[in-house]
């Protein structure tokens, strides 16, 4: 269902990938590997149709992700690897106010997906005063309140303790098992096992 063929990207004068082509489908997890400052976030900008590449394209259900962004951020959910919370709002509102450009939900939706990701007790507290691994859990809650079919995860462990990756990987688990697709980049290796679960590193 994503495809992406030959892409090319460069920064400046320094080319950080080309010939890069790949696919993934439903019920799939690829994870993509390799050292610190080889354009692994340039390259799930670039899928998720946030950068244009140099030269190739990237299509969803075949058609061009250049062509039809909204319809593709509508079924896509992407998780940076900086949280991009506003200090000033709490959990709640912050993760309310990102569900709200995607869907109608009432506050009892928002409440119960910080309650799954363990934030109940800090849902009112402002942003500005979470913990570095609550900032990382309501980065995730936003996924798993999007409905998206297409998850998009950069270093989504980071700041998490034991619980919380494992938490993660059953997240992973769940969203493959109701035909969700997955894109990972992560330097830890994960928990999802099964036949769906594929690697692409780069040099």
């Amino acid at each position: 269902m994503l495809e992406a063929r030959d892409l090319e990207l460069w920064r400046g004068d320094r080319r950080l990938f080309k010939g890069i082509s790949l696919a993934v489908h439903e019920s799939e997890l690829l994870h993509i590997t390799g050292p610190n400052g080889c354009g692994k976030t340039s390259l799930l900008r670039v899928l998720c149709g946030l950068t244009l590449p140099e030269t190739g394209t990237v299509t969803w259900k075949g058609r061009q992700v250049a062509r039809s962004r909204t319809d593709y951020h509508s079924e896509m959910c992407y998780v940076g690897h900086r949280e991009s919370l506003k200090a000033d709002l709490s959990a709640f509102e912050n993760l309310g106010f990102d569900l709200g450009l995607r869907r109608e939900a009432g506050p009892e939706v928002v409440r119960s997906v910080l309650e799954e990701v363990g934030l109940a007790r800090a849902a009112d507290v402002p942003s500005r005063s979470l913990s570095a691994g609550q900032k990382r859990r309501v980065s995730i809650a936003r996924c798993l309140a999007s409905k998206a079919r297409l998850w998009v995860l950069d270093e989504p462990y980071t700041n998490l303790d034991v619980a919380g990756r494992e938490f993660v990987d059953e997240m992973m688990t769940r969203h493959l098992q109701n035909k969700g697709l997955v894109l990972l980049v992560a330097h830890q290796s994960h928990g999802v096992a099964g036949q769906t679960v594929r690697q692409m590193e780069m040099a």
